[in-house]
């Protein structure tokens, strides 16, 4: 590269004696770029592509045009009379696609099934449904508080008569309940906690569900009237009128539907205390006050997570519309069974020993509705809530062997005499 100059310059003094023709400057050029430039490269110019058809590529490139074809749907060949099959009413909602056109018509079996109809009953699924109905772990609840008051009533215990109070109990529960879920289906259908109900999916008929809450009503009634005593029916069947006549329509009134749904919760010990005594005492009265207090807690903290599920079901719920209430609400009553707890042994109930073994699980919960008055989260109130679900049971256990035996008051009683 460093003779480069003086080759130019030679090259220019032949060309001016001699004379170079085009030819021989074009195979100069040639020769220069193989030998001396090897960075340099000759880029061939790409053809355009042909915008005719590949058929087309051999006419005249004058008469080149495009030529577009415009292909319509084929609709599918219809078998003959002799083979077509006939439709299941699963397969009626397939449109129908017209030949020719830019879009699809539904026909008129596809409409029929957008409408809500009900779905086929089973015999083996009918159980199940209607445990569903009675909502069967609430309607055990119930149930349970109810064995508790009878089991804490200072009398004998007769197994026949629980037996019969427990099944009237139940059998009010699940009367209750189908009520209850009777009235609620349009509301119930907007929420993702209780759209898969059997009557909102349609499972079962309303008459269906009200037959079974009738079945289920006159039956219990009859069982606490006749197996066992008046006052335990009159309590039974009241509560089936305060939680479907008042509690159900204030659910989307008014906050006061909380206390409401309180008192009917209350009432299931206070039946089965009456049902082992057959009178209306102070004992059982502290019990319905204890269950009475636990359920806000419990409901408050189960409300907090369910805010918009209630606010789009058009509930008037604490958490909703009173949300610091529905705070300070949950820990006055953590607090209060503290109280409750106190007043056992001096209404003759229990030992001295029960309020101090049940301290702590009242102290923790306690704390826990602290925690959620003060945080106002989820997780607060899921804590308080799972809290409150073994604190119950625990209470009343406590409760239960801390019990004054019944024989020592007779004993008393007797001395005073």
């Amino acid at each position: 590269m460093q003779q480069m100059p003086c080759k130019f310059a030679c090259f220019f003094r032949v060309t001016k004696e001699r004379g170079v023709t085009f030819q021989q400057l074009n195979f100069i050029k040639r020769m220069y770029v193989t030998q001396h430039s090897k960075a340099l490269s000759q880029r061939a110019k790409l053809k355009s592509e042909s915008t005719a058809p590949p058929f087309l590529e051999g006419q005249h490139s004058g008469q080149e045009k495009t030529v577009i074809h415009e292909v319509r749907s084929v609709s599918p060949l219809l078998p003959p009379l002799s083979e077509k099959r006939v439709i299941n009413e699963s397969e009626a909602w397939k449109s129908t696609v017209i030949a020719g056109g830019t879009g699809t018509v539904a026909g008129p079996a596809s409409k029929e099934e957008k409408q809500w109809k009900e779905m086929k009953l089973e015999l083996d699924d009918l159980p199940g449904i209607l445990a569903r109905l009675s909502k069967i772990k609430l309607t055990a609840l119930v149930v349970s508080t109810a064995s508790a008051g009878f089991a804490m009533a200072p009398v004998p215990f007769d197994l026949t008569c629980f037996l019969l109070a427990s099944l009237g109990t139940g059998l009010s529960s699940c009367a209750a309940n189908s009520i209850n879920q009777f009235f609620e289906v349009p509301f119930d259908s907007n929420m993702n906690r209780t759209k898969n109900r059997p009557l909102v999916r349609g499972q079962i008929s309303p008459l269906l569900a009200v037959s079974f809450a009738a079945s289920c009503a006159v039956p219990g009634i009859a069982l606490l009237t006749f197996g066992v005593n008046p006052l335990t029916a009159a309590l039974g069947a009241f509560n089936i009128i305060l939680y479907t006549c008042c509690y159900t329509p204030l659910k989307r009134i008014s906050i006061v539907n909380t206390w409401v749904g309180a008192v009917v919760g209350a009432i299931p010990p206070i039946m089965g205390w009456t049902a082992a005594t057959g009178s209306l005492d102070a004992g059982a009265l502290l019990l319905g006050g204890i269950l009475y207090s636990w359920q806000f807690p419990h409901f408050n903290a189960l409300s907090w997570g369910l805010r918009e599920d209630y606010s789009r079901g058009g509930y008037c719920m604490m958490s909703v519309t009173h949300p610091e209430m529905c705070r300070r609400v949950a820990l006055r009553h953590c607090l209060a069974l503290i109280g409750l707890s106190s007043l056992a042994p001096i209404l003759d109930v229990t030992t001295w020993t029960f309020p101090i073994i049940s301290l702590p699980i009242n102290l923790y919960i306690s704390y826990l509705g602290f925690r959620f008055y003060r945080d106002a989260d989820r997780g607060s109130s899921r804590k308080l809530f799972f809290c409150s679900l073994w604190h119950l049971p625990m209470l009343l256990l406590l409760m239960l062997t801390c019990k004054k035996s019944w024989y020592k008051k007779d004993n008393k009683k007797e001395s005073l005499s």
